[in-house]
């Protein structure tokens, strides 16, 4: 029986590029950083990473790729954008169009990727200081929601911040803020814990993206800031062509988690 948490990236990767596995990637290859995706035409890209800039708490940049390369050189060498993430979402003027397993098809010469911080990545952090995850526990995709917080504007790009909710047992709040700000690179620590109206979220059965989870006895949800935050501002933006991984579909690089841990 496949290990699919002792995997090592490359192998990962590989199984997401010949189509062997179209399902989130929380707990797959664990240990080593998992990023968000998102490729834009090179008129875009300056103002995108701008907006990276000003909202790096959602928007965490970990490597960008040279105009038309679909390989992130820093973040794993050889590895192709294009392929090696298990499902992509494609935005053309806004819309979605399409959930396509490779992008080959949509891929221009005047690309530029962004790799983006994820969450799943102090998951393993949390999981060995004896705090439950869930969506893993449950195997579904996190529960993420749009939210009534702002970004700050940089060109067209502007729009709420996306949030995504883990509920974590009363008694480990502090452990959880404490080790998830280790990881200011992949989101770091909450940006609200508790009644999650304050955030304009009024059902927490009904997620944006993912899947709604089960909130036990004596657990408090807790939000962090999501690497998905860049499909809700596209839905306003409305660039020509938008590529982004699907959501809870990251790309697994070869850095370990402890390469962003402070």
């Amino acid at each position: 029986m496949v290990k699919y948490d002792n995997m090592k990236p490359e192998e990962a990767r590989n199984m997401f590029r010949l189509n062997k596995w179209n399902k989130p990637t929380a707990g797959i290859a664990n240990g080593y950083t998992q990023a968000n995706l998102v490729v834009l035409p090179k008129t875009l890209a300056f103002e995108f990473l701008l907006f990276c800039q000003r909202n790096p708490k959602p928007c965490p940049v970990l490597d960008v790729t040279e105009v038309g390369s679909s390989e992130p050189a820093l973040a794993a060498l050889g590895a192709d954008l294009r392929t090696d993430l298990p499902k992509y979402h494609v935005y053309e003027n806004g819309v979605k169009t399409a959930e396509p397993e490779d992008i080959s098809a949509y891929w221009r010469e005047d690309m530029v990727a962004f790799l983006l911080g994820c969450s799943f990545t102090f998951e393993k952090a949390l999981m060995e200081q004896g705090i439950p995850i869930r969506h893993v526990e449950e195997g579904v995709n996190v529960p993420m929601f749009r939210t009534n917080l702002p970004c700050e504007k940089a060109g067209p790009f502007e729009g709420n911040m996306v949030v995504s909710m883990r509920p974590i047992p009363s008694k480990d709040i502090a452990k959880a803020v404490q080790i998830t700000s280790r990881f200011p690179s992949v989101h770091g620590a909450p940006v609200h814990i508790g009644n999650p109206e304050h955030l304009g979220i009024h059902n927490l059965s009904t997620p944006d993206f993912g899947e709604p989870v089960t909130i036990g006895e004596g657990e408090v949800p807790v939000f962090w800031a999501c690497g998905v935050t860049p499909q809700a501002v596209a839905m306003q933006v409305k660039p020509e062509l938008m590529i982004t991984h699907a959501p809870g579909h990251m790309f697994i690089t070869d850095w370990t988690d402890d390469h962003f841990e402070y």
